[in-house]
């Protein structure tokens, strides 16, 4: 079987159990980028493993953390890419997830250093690339909540990619600290 189909030459591509639309359309729009965060974790994950370095939450990795992170992600795409997900049982994404993750972010939260200032992307590699995850999931939100004003059953994909993007903030700020790197503070201009 060849990878490509040529179906989509014309611009347009297939919903699951749905209709062709427009490659910009805003619901293609919406899971592209969800895809693209899905890409940014795996490097995440690929320069943690390939440093031997791991951000340790309890007695979860940060590998395991980006895996089920990864698995809620495909879930949404999956959601996003079927019109009338609920209908067609595609609403995969369980809402005791944000609490998930909300219960992760007040752990990480409590064992770092009280945030007195902005901090600038960067530090070490990985916080960097952290910071990278977290944009890439603020344009992810917004791509969403854009594609919200038409479709219904967003909701908790807007709320959970919220949240998902304090966590990469989070955990780029332990991944400084773990290095015994400092936080790169923003120096406002006088």
């Amino acid at each position: 079987m060849k990878i490509y189909t040529k179906t989509g030459d014309s611009g347009t591509t297939g919903l699951f159990a749905g209709p062709r639309v427009a490659k910009d359309h805003p619901r293609i729009a919406a899971y592209g980028t969800v895809d693209e965060l899905n890409a940014v974790l795996g490097l995440v994950g690929a320069e943690f493993a390939e440093t031997r370095n791991s951000i340790r939450q309890g007695k979860k990795d940060l590998a395991a953390i980006i895996e089920q992170i990864q698995h809620d992600l495909f879930s949404i795409g999956a959601q996003l890419a079927t019109p009338d997900a609920k209908r067609q049982g595609m609403v995969l994404l369980r809402d005791s997830r944000v609490e998930e993750l909300e219960e992760l972010m007040d752990e990480l939260d409590a064992g770092l250093e009280p945030l007195t200032n902005f901090i600038l992307p960067g530090g070490t590699k990985q916080a960097a690339l952290l910071h990278l995850a977290r944009t890439v999931c603020r344009r992810a939100e917004r791509d969403v909540v854009s594609l919200s004003h038409q479709e219904a059953n967003c909701e908790t994909m807007v709320v959970f990619l919220n949240r998902l993007s304090d966590l990469f903030f989070l955990l780029a700020r332990q991944a400084n600290a773990d290095a015994g790197q400092p936080d790169v503070i923003w120096q406002k201009p006088e």
